[in-house]
């Protein structure tokens, strides 16, 4: 068990936390869902169904971010009656109260996919060294318990749920299966048949979802049926760009930033946005052998630094998970290229480099693109070259996935064009900077997506329950599914 000691000191929530609701909504044959995080809100995602008395399963158990970081990541639910935690995908903002959840006793299966199975275990020592503690025997022994209890489910495979109850009559059979999301490697939408007496009722939450056509994932397909589906509403009221014009932006975005000889700075998760820029980056300088980026740079001559631990990390699992690629990239391989090594990329290791790159761009005016953790400029590398270079006019910021309220990200961008200033690491820094945004590369499902991922479902459900989005997202998807489904009941 997490000793408490090693806990950073939890915040009381106030009144004004919108994001975290403890309403619970009935779901059909006494079957309730209780939102713990990202009911009203994109991080912190946290879902209990609640089957019977005394047998619930907790889907995803996420960190809260940005403007909703002050709200306690303390489990303070009870969890006698869970059962098991099943989990969507391994972004931090679904798994990250998982070593909380440890050390409020929690000892049940940890459902999840291979490819999950495999990141997991780095996304939460990422995070226990940035937020909890720096010992390593404590983050060892957290690590260890989290790897025990997981259970790897292969995708489309049904699992029963055992339970602990003692002398209750007609416990509920309850299966679950994944199904591939489609918005990072191994991520999963839950299917899950509660069988009472005679009646059946089929819940799914989709997950975070993601775009179709996306570079190394299949695309995400949607279930047969649903009586309930909780769905993600990330970008409810946003439109991407398409694979053909993202990268071309990508394109006209680097020699914009090569002709002021500067630097671009790529903030990037670590998980999914770095490997699919490195995916389009290899695409760009292969079809531009010859081409020049700038007046004395050829695009076969460009420095990619990919300057993110972690982000090496996981590039490494994408590369031993080449069987699940999609077919495009499976025939890059079989070509000979390798779109996640190439030889004009610099991996960074160890922390003395990194401060020596980032001296040598601050001084040498040597254009390069970095890529860097973390996607929100709430921490990590990125912040020490946004500090030593975003107020210099030579460099350009590109933007590549959302950005939460509250976050550095968010006020970079927002405030980025008007020549405004953003406060890093307690130092406030003047914004001089080209500033831009690709929506493109975002790992969620638009407005068309998620509207298709509805009507792709043979039998539609009776109720939808909006979750994982701002208010505005929400409330303009809801409007748009309603005109569609006017006999679904969605809130």
């Amino acid at each position: 068990m997490i000793k408490r000691l090693f806990i950073k000191p939890l915040v009381k929530r106030n009144k004004f936390e919108n994001n975290f609701q403890k309403k619970s909504e009935i779901i059909s044959m006494g079957v309730d869902v209780i939102h713990h995080g990202a009911k009203n809100g994109v991080t912190g995602s946290c879902h209990e169904l609640n089957i019977i008395n005394g047998f619930s399963l907790l889907i995803d158990c996420g960190l809260f971010q940005g403007n909703d970081a002050n709200i306690s990541q303390k489990i303070d639910f009870s969890i006698q009656s869970i059962q098991a935690l099943i989990v969507t995908h391994s972004h931090i903002d679904h798994i990250g109260r998982i070593p909380y959840l440890l050390m409020a006793g929690f000892n049940q299966p940890i459902y999840c996919t291979d490819a999950t199975a495999l990141i997991l275990p780095l996304i939460l020592e990422d995070s226990l060294k940035l937020s909890i503690t720096r010992r390593k025997s404590l983050i060892k022994s957290t690590l260890q318990k989290v790897t025990n209890l997981i259970q790897v489910i292969p995708y489309n495979r049904w699992h029963a749920i055992k339970t602990s109850l003692q002398n209750h009559t007609n416990i509920p059979k309850v299966t679950f299966k994944f199904k591939n999301a489609g918005h990072i490697i191994g991520s999963a939408t839950i299917e899950i048949n509660i069988q009472k007496t005679a009646k059946k009722d089929r819940i799914v939450f989709s997950g975070d979802l993601g775009a179709p056509y996306t570079p190394l994932l299949s695309a995400p397909k949607s279930p047969y049926q649903a009586d309930t589906l909780i769905l993600e509403s990330t970008y409810g009221n946003r439109h991407h760009e398409g694979r053909k014009t993202r990268k071309q932006k990508l394109k006209s975005i680097i020699k914009t930033c090569f002709q002021n000889k500067g630097s671009l700075l790529i903030p990037a998760f670590s998980i999914g946005r770095t490997q699919e820029l490195l995916y389009d980056i290899e695409q760009i300088i292969q079809q531009s052998q010859g081409e020049r980026a700038s007046s004395n740079i050829k695009w076969e001559d460009l420095d990619i630094i990919l300057d993110s631990p972690l982000g090496t990390k996981i590039t490494k699992i994408y590369k031993t998970l080449k069987p699940i690629w999609d077919a495009e990239a499976r025939r890059k391989i079989n070509a000979g290229r390798h779109p996640l090594s190439f030889e004009q990329m610099l991996i960074v290791e160890d922390n003395k480099e990194h401060q020596r790159i980032v001296q040598y761009l601050k001084t040498s005016g040597r254009p390069a693109i970095v890529i860097a953790a973390s996607g929100m400029c709430a921490g990590g590398r990125i912040v020490n070259y946004l500090k030593n270079l975003i107020s210099d006019p030579k460099t350009d910021v590109l933007f590549v996935g959302y950005q939460a309220q509250g976050t550095p990200g968010r006020l970079i961008r927002k405030y980025g064009p008007q020549k405004g200033w953003v406060t890093l690491d307690g130092r406030k820094y003047d914004i001089q900077a080209g500033i831009h945004s690709i929506s493109g590369y975002s790992a969620h499902a638009d407005q068309t997506n998620l509207i298709r991922f509805v009507n792709g479902m043979r039998s539609k459900p009776k109720n939808i329950i909006l979750t994982h989005g701002e208010a505005k997202a929400q409330l303009v998807l809801k409007e748009k599914l309603l005109q569609k489904f006017p006999d679904i009941n969605i809130r």
